[in-house]
């Protein structure tokens, strides 16, 4: 159902807005011209086509999400404020031509926004820095740093090794006390993973680096591979993030010690609706853990935090990714916000917090507002 209302939305995006300026201002033009107007519509057919029949992950996604960002979403906004114009031209009739005018405006700037965001601002790595402020959090911990890293997607970056190196580099400059990565390392294959190998080794902080799997970490999004294909592609994922020195943690827990005082680290595997996989078990990651011990979670996909955190547990903090803010965020609203009741940033009830990383990497190369991150976490008590 939801695979449909999504495909019927994306019709609606793409086909009324072509139809209005087709029969608005095109279709007097020079046959050339109006066969041209056709040609993104087909192109979009084409790349949904390539990438259902698997023929490639990378081009056809890249090449549909840069036809949708640079092409369509201008062509939308410039069809709905023109077609307003058009209305209120209806009793005023210069209103047409105005809102053409800023019709026309509009797009110019949506389209460079976009172009931007295809060319520069998916390698576009910024620190986002916050402090959060616990009732219980032991005394040896104030000011315990942790980063956060999640949604690599590495192999969107297979021309792009640099961007990882500057990952790396500057997560190394903020002497962290932990690194936790938040899941999907991978689009669809491990063997995205092995230009990176050897840049990936050299996160440093004082415990370690902690990870945790993603709904794309289980290889279930390439064409043609069997169950079983796709479970030792899963266990070599896992594998590789071991080789960099990483903890995986599936379904279980880390304790770090500060003197007498300690606090948990939790980590389970994807907790997701269909058709994300949902393998994780918390009380299995709680093995062993009082319920005073203070803790955090490592959970991909932030929505089990209102299904399973915050009803069942009283974790004080869980750490996820997998929405990217759609890689879209303009004066702080994201379409994610359509999908997800909590998309990005910091939310708090009842005493408990989630922070949703917007990722440090991403399936399409693709950013505008929502620039890959680097989250530095200071922990702080009251």
């Amino acid at each position: 159902m939801m695979m449909l209302f999504t495909v019927l939305v994306i019709a609606l995006v793409v086909l009324v807005p072509d139809f209005y300026i087709y029969f608005t201002f095109l279709h007097h033009q020079p046959l050339l011209w109006r066969v041209l107007w056709w040609f993104p519509l087909f192109f979009l057919v084409a790349m949904l086509l390539a990438q259902g029949l698997g023929w490639g992950y990378s081009f056809p996604l890249r090449a549909f999400f840069l036809m949708l960002t640079c092409v369509v979403l201008p062509k939308f906004l410039f069809a709905l404020v023109s077609l307003v114009g058009k209305l209120i031209g209806l009793a005023y009739a210069p209103a047409f031509r105005v809102g053409n005018g800023l019709a026309g405006i509009l797009a110019l700037l949506t389209f460079a926004a976009c172009l931007y965001g295809a060319l520069y601002g998916w390698k576009k790595l910024v620190y986002n820095e916050q402090t959060l402020t616990f009732n219980n959090l032991p005394a040896a911990f104030q000011g315990y740093k942790v980063i956060q890293i999640s949604d690599l997607h590495v192999g969107t970056y297979a021309q792009e090794p640099d961007h990882f190196q500057k990952m790396v580099q500057l997560i190394n400059e903020q002497d962290p006390d932990l690194v936790v990565f938040t899941g999907d390392i991978v689009n669809s294959s491990p063997a995205e993973l092995e230009p990176f190998t050897e840049i990936l080794k050299g996160i440093r902080a004082k415990d370690g680096v902690l990870s945790v799997v993603g709904n794309h970490d289980y290889c279930t999004y390439g064409v043609g591979a069997s169950p079983k294909e796709k479970e030792q592609m899963f266990q070599r994922v896992v594998a590789y993030e071991k080789s960099f020195g990483w903890q995986v943690l599936m379904n279980e827990n880390k304790v770090i010690r500060r003197g007498n005082d300690s606090i948990a680290i939790l980590g389970v595997e994807n907790v997701g609706r269909p058709p994300f996989p949902s393998k994780g078990d918390l009380k299995k990651a709680q093995n062993g853990l009082s319920d005073q011990c203070f803790k955090i979670l490592l959970s991909h996909d932030p929505t089990h935090w209102r299904r399973e955190t915050l009803p069942d547990t009283n974790i004080p903090l869980q750490l996820s990714g997998h929405t990217h803010a759609m890689q879209f965020k303009v004066l702080g609203w994201s379409p994610s916000s359509l999908t997800y009741t909590e998309w990005g940033g910091l939310y708090e009830e009842n005493g408990q917090k989630l922070f949703i990383s917007t990722g440090a990497g991403g399936n399409v190369p693709f950013r505008v507002g929502a620039w890959p991150e680097i989250v530095v976490l200071n922990l702080s008590g009251k």
